[in-house]
């Protein structure tokens, strides 16, 4: 049966049409704004990301590029020779991951050859500082409770994290012992993160000839191998650095604990600083050579 309807119903029905047509062309209107603004968030972010990356990039390479510059000029004395070779060797192991990085292919390597860049510049900076007194003008203070490693060890550890908040304290200028005690805590940090990260079975069992010392357990450059090799980063060249690195770093812990206690409470603020940034970035790198 047909329905039948009148005009005015008719043209009714044409107008609940009509404002069905105009809602969904507005809803789709309104969904299509919410994608582009969305899209142009994620562009602003990216972009934002990008460019704070770049400038961080070229920060680094200016600031390395000065401290060499500087540390030419000088001469160390007699009780940081041995601890400048170690310097030197750094900046080699850089030079060679970087020429690696720069020619690869793939781009994995773009981030640990930042964090790289940061290290070998940290290091010569440490290196200038220990030599002449000086530093680069910092805004903090050395033994600032501020870390964005805290929560990185606390998660490896609560002990860890409470290990790190305690070196910090110790690091005050006003402390005679500051560096030897900052330095015996990090250097325990390092050795527990190596330990929990790397357990020697664990390595043992999926590199059984890898190399080890004299008691038979894996070298702390086996353990670098071993996280590499999990993250697919077989590097000869990024391994060697690494190792290098965390050599430096622990060379710089028995530069503080053989002869130098006499002078520990003169160190500036800025070497203090200096001292700081050096072992903290460099526990840093580690923790993202490990994760």
């Amino acid at each position: 049966m047909v329905r039948r309807v009148s005009v005015s119903q008719f043209n009714s029905m044409l107008r609940q049409a009509e404002q069905k047509r105009r809602q969904a062309i507005d809803q789709f209107n309104r969904d299509q704004r919410n994608r582009q603004q969305k899209l142009n968030q994620f562009v602003t972010a990216y972009n934002r990301e990008v460019n704070a990356h770049n400038a961080r990039v070229r920060a680094n390479q200016q600031r390395l590029k000065n401290e060499l510059a500087r540390l030419s000029r000088q001469t160390a004395p007699n009780r940081y020779a041995t601890f400048q070779v170690s310097v030197t060797a750094v900046h080699t192991a850089y030079e060679r991951f970087e020429r690696f990085a720069s020619s690869a292919p793939e781009t994995r390597y773009d981030d640990y050859l930042d964090l790289s860049e940061r290290e070998a510049a940290n290091n010569a900076q440490l290196m200038n500082a220990l030599i002449d007194g000086a530093a680069a003008p910092v805004a903090d203070a050395a033994d600032s409770p501020e870390s964005e490693l805290t929560p990185i060890l606390q998660g490896v550890s609560p002990e860890l994290g409470a290990r790190w908040r305690g070196a910090l304290y110790s690091l005050s200028p006003h402390n005679p012992d500051a560096a030897r005690h900052f330095c015996t805590s990090a250097r325990e940090i390092i050795a527990r993160i190596l330990t929990v990260k790397a357990p020697d079975d664990a390595v043992l069992t999926e590199m059984p000839n890898c190399d080890r010392t004299p008691q038979g357990t894996p070298t702390r450059r086996a353990k670098i191998r071993y996280f590499l090799h999990r993250r697919g980063m077989n590097c000869d060249e990024l391994e060697a650095f690494v190792e290098s690195d965390m050599k430096n770093v622990v060379e710089l812990f028995t530069l503080f604990n053989e002869g130098t206690h006499g002078e520990a409470g003169t160190f500036t603020q800025g070497q203090l600083v200096a001292l700081r940034k050096r072992v903290e970035d460099g526990i840093l790198f580690l923790s993202r050579v490990v994760h």
